[in-house]
């Protein structure tokens, strides 16, 4: 059978044999067609992307000669006149037409993407895995086409390895599994998924210490590179493991029943913010469109709603009555801090995240004060985006604390007329629990740290918002830094 290897040093192969073909220039053009899927590749587009900047005057007949020397290796029993069947001519360009099967690249993104039990997640992508011989289209590495696509299999691959993963603690294979997850966690230090499994799978060897001590090496990573602290998962995680929560327990016994229990429990963990209705205002429509795409490939998430100005975005909310308000904060017409001002002010409004890139502080600290739940970068990757959005919508803790704190230690010692009221009558139960959440802790985290009912917490943060005439955690903190109840330096203690 004719086969397709990108996963490592390129080649295509008849049975055992390898195939000759060619030089580097005829090889990139049977690659950038196997990097297209089976599409059909303009040859306009292969002359741009073989010769970047300077094409050759014959560069069309060279091309005519790559594809007919290449046909014939591939195809070496095909009459001269007779149609190729394996690099053929799609007008107004060429297309590789091979099975899924035949193309390693293409057999392993099936795989990564189609979904199984644990059992069958592991063996699928333990196979898949194995198809790798090396970087992907490295050979071609100073062609930006092959670099794009490099990029975009080496991510996959890194899911791959997590998914495996994850489908193997499910399995109970934890003592496999630690020494692959530390190097892929030390390798990808930046990857936050890697440290969970690697905190996990210790945690089910019974080496709780080690557990948390692979969330502190993350937490450290992240403020050192990012200066960001653990996202809402990892500080779940952490939390738990603390609390050593039940549903942690590694597997206790063999069979598909503890499997399907387990991946139940996970279910149930993730049911609680499904559904959530989204709005999303940004005046440019490629972020609207990069957004779509992330929340349509999320379950748990529906966006109802797109608007291009605060106008249209106060009245998507009006018309659809979302959960969320995914909202930049300068648009025309109508920007988004005044639109989040009016769409909080209406009744039972739904939570609002600003998008921003930093540009305009005094707009962001304004925003934080009118109520918004928090800020989510427009760069940020987007497992970080959905899990800023579950923390907003759960209402336990700001987005990025400590890109948060930051903004708001900035402008800290400010006097304004709209000020929150001071914090006189409150007892020292109630300053000592404002000052845990202006730390970015969750519900949880400040259970375990009084040692009192995670609900007993909930109740008594609502009730502080309420006496302060508050509508958000976030404009509890920027109480905090208004009263003088904690100052820049004191965040984090």
């Amino acid at each position: 059978m004719l086969t397709f290897h990108a996963l490592g040093p390129f080649k295509a192969c008849h049975g055992d044999a390898t195939l000759d073909l060619g030089g580097q220039r005829q090889r990139a053009v049977l690659a950038r067609l196997l990097v297209a899927g089976g599409r059909a590749v303009p040859v306009s587009v292969l002359i741009d992307e073989l010769w970047p900047g300077e094409p050759p005057a014959q560069a069309l007949s060279t091309i005519q000669g790559y594809v007919s020397r290449l046909r014939r290796a591939l195809e070496p029993g095909r009459a001269p006149r007779e149609e190729a069947e394996v690099l053929v001519s799609a007008p107004p360009g060429y297309a590789l037409r091979a099975a899924p099967g035949q193309v390693d690249c293409w057999a392993f993104e099936n795989a990564v993407k189609t979904e199984g039990g644990p059992a069958a997640v592991w063996g699928r992508l333990d196979d898949a895995l194995a198809l790798w011989r090396g970087p992907a289209l490295a050979e071609f590495a100073d062609l930006p086409w092959a670099m794009s696509e490099a990029g975009r299999l080496e991510e996959l691959r890194l899911i791959a390895v997590e998914r495996r993963a994850d489908a193997g603690l499910l399995l109970g294979r934890s003592s496999a599994l630690v020494a692959d997850l530390e190097a892929h966690a030390s390798a990808h230090p930046l990857r936050e998924e890697a440290w969970r499994l690697l905190a996990l799978a210790l945690y089910h060897r019974g080496r709780q210490g080690d557990a948390l001590g692979a969330l502190r090496r993350a937490r450290g990573v992240l403020r050192d590179e990012l200066g960001l602290d653990l996202g809402a998962t990892l500080q779940r995680l952490e939390s738990d493991m603390l609390s050593q929560a039940p549903h942690l327990d590694p597997p206790a016994a063999s069979g598909e029943t503890v499997f399907v229990r387990a991946a139940e429990r996970r279910a149930e963990r993730t049911a609680a913010p499904a559904d959530l209705r989204v709005v999303v205002a940004d005046d440019q429509a490629l972020v609207r469109t990069g957004l779509r795409v992330v929340l349509d490939n999320e379950p748990g998430f529906r966006l109802v709603a797109e608007a291009g100005d605060g106008e249209q975005a106060i009245a998507a909310v009006r018309e659809t009555s979302p959960d969320l308000v995914l909202m930049d904060i300068q648009m025309p017409r109508l920007d988004g801090l005044t639109a989040a001002r009016r769409i909080l002010a209406d009744p039972s409004p739904p939570k609002v995240i600003m998008m921003t890139t930093f540009g305009t502080d005094d707009n962001l600290y304004a925003a934080l004060r009118a109520g918004v739940s928090g800020f989510v970068l427009k760069t940020s990757a987007p497992e970080q985006l959905i899990t800023a959005l579950r923390a907003a919508q759960a209402g336990d803790a700001l987005i990025d604390p400590a890109v948060t704190t930051r903004l708001i230690a900035s402008f800290a010692g400010r006097t304004d007329p709209l000020a929150p009221p001071g914090l006189a009558g409150l007892g020292d139960a109630e300053l000592d629990l404002m000052k845990l959440v202006t730390r970015g802790l969750t519900n949880r985290q400040i259970a375990v740290t009084l040692s009192v009912p995670e609900r007993a917490v909930a109740q008594s943060v609502s009730r502080l918002l309420d006496h302060l005439g508050l509508f958000d955690r976030a404009q509890l903190v920027v109480a905090a830094y208004e009263s003088g109840l904690v100052s820049p330096g004191g965040v984090g203690r």
